[in-house]
């Protein structure tokens, strides 16, 4: 009897791992260099599931991929018949109408961070809700659906909710932008009650994912001479948000007063040794403001589940929520 592959909702696939391309590879020409079904093997693995990996193909070519985009090649040769075939996956879920059932549609990134410039792109994030019929089928849903020629991503809301619930900061300005495009009554509720996915977990997973992205960065300057300011200004951007959040208990996403320093940052005026004064200080102000903060401990996960429960028994009706 064969062994069954071990997966997981967290699972970060390690270097040396035998994975294959949902998806077409494309080369920097925008050209499909590989087909979907293509395998390849980990030679770069992020710290979350919200970076790409590297992909190395057998003719030596190099990709960046989502964790989305892959499966492990064990998981696929698993799959019953007919199933396996990644060509046909894509058919099969369109026929079902994914992008029909959008619930929630927002601008973020630049534009509502009121960062932007007259290139900017303009970055659409939303929820949707898959229908009851498909989402207990042998098929199941995607995580996530991305349209890349117009910048827009949308999150299954189980998904969704529990990136909220873990103080995600890109999910948390979703819920918090101005810029709303669409909402259904079922995603007014949600935005009602945005204030459940606050608490003092924000601390960990904004100062946390800084710290971490600082470290590398100071590695790549030390081998490159050289770091990315638009990466460096959005994580000096994710730090103020952050401390604004533990004191004033919402989520800030247009930059206001800070737009100046952090635009020096983006056009290299701002020198390193200044960027790194200021981190600094940001660092100890968030320490500061975690032991005033009045955010509870946990977010609501209560409330939150009691949520998702009802958008999944009104997801049983033919017209969307």
């Amino acid at each position: 009897m064969k062994s069954r592959v071990h997966t997981g909702p967290n699972l970060i696939y390690s270097v040396g791992t035998q994975v294959v391309a949902l998806k077409a590879v494309q080369g920097s020409d925008g050209k499909a260099v590989h087909p979907a079904g293509a395998v390849g093997v980990v030679v770069r693995s992020p710290l979350d599931q919200n970076h790409s990996y590297r992909i190395r193909f057998p003719d030596g070519f190099e990709a960046l991929l989502h964790h989305h985009q892959l499966m492990l090649l064990a998981q696929w040769k698993a799959m019953p018949s007919g199933q396996g075939d990644v060509g046909h996956s894509n058919p099969a879920l369109s026929t079902h109408g994914l992008f029909d059932r959008v619930i929630y549609r927002c601008v973020v990134g630049s534009r509502a961070f009121g960062l932007d410039t007259d290139e900017s792109d303009t970055d659409r994030r939303g929820i949707y809700l898959p229908s009851a019929e498909l989402e207990w089928s042998l098929y199941g849903v995607p995580e996530q659906l991305e349209n890349e020629g117009s910048d827009e991503c949308y999150w299954e809301i189980q998904k969704f909710l529990v990136m909220a619930l873990k103080g995600n900061p890109n999910i948390l300005e979703c819920l918090y932008t101005p810029l709303v495009e669409f909402a259904t009554p079922l995603a007014e509720e949600l935005l009602a009650m945005r204030d459940a996915f606050l608490s003092r977990l924000v601390y960990q997973t904004y100062n946390g994912y800084v710290m971490s992205q600082f470290k590398r960065m100071q590695a790549d300057l030390r081998s490159h001479g050289r770091i990315k300011p638009k990466h460096v200004m959005h994580l000096v951007r994710l730090l103020l948000s952050g401390i604004h959040v533990l004191r004033e208990g919402f989520v800030p996403v247009d930059v206001g007063q800070h737009r100046e320093r952090l635009f020096a940052i983006k056009t290299e005026q701002m020198p390193w040794d200044e960027i790194e004064a200021w981190r600094k200080e940001l660092h100890k102000d968030f320490d500061r403001a975690l032991e005033e903060s009045k955010l509870p401990e946990r977010p609501d996960y209560e409330r939150a589940n009691a949520f998702l429960v009802r958008a999944r028994r009104l997801a049983v009706g033919e017209e969307l929520p």
